[in-house]
């Protein structure tokens, strides 16, 4: 078996890690099965995120330790604790030796101004990095439905220029392309260029990060189309139909509930987005067969 290589000293990019790995090598004519080579590998960085607002606790989300303050913005919009980003006043990243911790500000009128005093307006459980409703305390939060979309959001996309949208993706997935343990959400313009990207361990995590991305920047949700690298569940459909985006595709497909959650909301969903073809669940009227109808 050769050496261990020497440490590296290259600075790995926010929101990995390095980690010892022993790879091995299968057996094959007079090579012998065993292991071929320590080496330095990427992972992807997993750390409990605390939540906070007006300094009482919300919720505890296993998470990539990058893009927080896109997060912090993102959940707020999408979980409904602030109704628009000017009832976020303040925000305070807190690293501690247990995880981080997103200390926010709001005003009084914001939804999660109630926590502590409304028990309908919190969590009391962790949030896992694959989970968006660890924490619900009752049913009919799990399923709330979002509001009917405008019509100013329930625009139309050529499958063209979703394709080019796809197609491009890779490139924006750094963490992806080093690590194969985080999932994407993307947005991109009418005519297929990705204009933020967001990744994460967890898929809630990185669809809330894109939209506090793209409410920082100024960009109204409705105007683009989202790209998932994940399957579409109802609540990842539900917190982008309250977030104004009106148009998700997905790589993998959607639930049963996910579909009726799209329809009632005026939400265009396209599952198993692929080079050459896709399926459309919800409104399929609106996913145009080229650019220009």
């Amino acid at each position: 078996m050769p050496d261990a290589p020497p440490p590296s000293t290259a600075v790995p990019p926010r929101g990995f890690a390095v980690r010892d790995v022993a790879r091995l090598r299968a057996g094959g004519g007079d090579r012998a099965p065993g292991v071929d080579a320590r080496v330095a590998d990427q992972v992807a960085e997993e750390v409990p995120v605390a939540l906070r607002y007006n300094g009482r606790p919300f919720a505890v989300m296993m998470a990539t330790p990058c893009d927080l303050a896109d997060f912090a913005l993102g959940f707020s919009l999408t979980e409904g604790l602030v109704d628009a980003s000017a009832q976020l006043h303040e925000l305070v990243v807190d690293s501690r030796f247990e995880g981080i911790e997103l200390a926010m500000a709001v005003s009084a009128d914001a939804p999660a101004a109630r926590i502590g005093e409304d028990a309908q307006a919190q969590r009391l459980l962790p949030g896992r990095s694959g989970c968006g409703l660890c924490g619900t305390r009752e049913l009919e939060d799990a399923t709330r439905p979002p509001p009917a979309l405008p019509g100013d959001a329930r625009r139309s996309f050529a499958a063209d220029a979703l394709s080019r949208a796809f197609a491009a993706l890779p490139a924006h997935q750094p963490m992806n392309a080093a690590t194969g343990a985080v999932h994407a959400a993307a947005w991109a313009d009418a005519g297929g260029r990705i204009v933020l990207a967001r990744e994460d361990v967890g898929r809630h995590n990185a669809l809330d990060k894109l939209v506090g991305a793209l409410v920082r920047a100024g960009h109204a949700p409705g105007d683009g189309m989202l790209l998932l690298t994940s399957r579409a569940s109802h609540e990842m459909v539900s917190k982008a139909a309250r977030a104004g985006i009106g148009f998700i595709a997905a790589i993998s497909a959607p639930t049963a509930l996910a579909v009726d959650v799209a329809r009632g909301a005026g939400v265009c969903l396209v599952g198993f987005a692929r080079p050459g073809g896709c399926n459309v669940y919800a409104h399929p009227e609106r996913l145009l067969e080229r650019d220009g109808g």
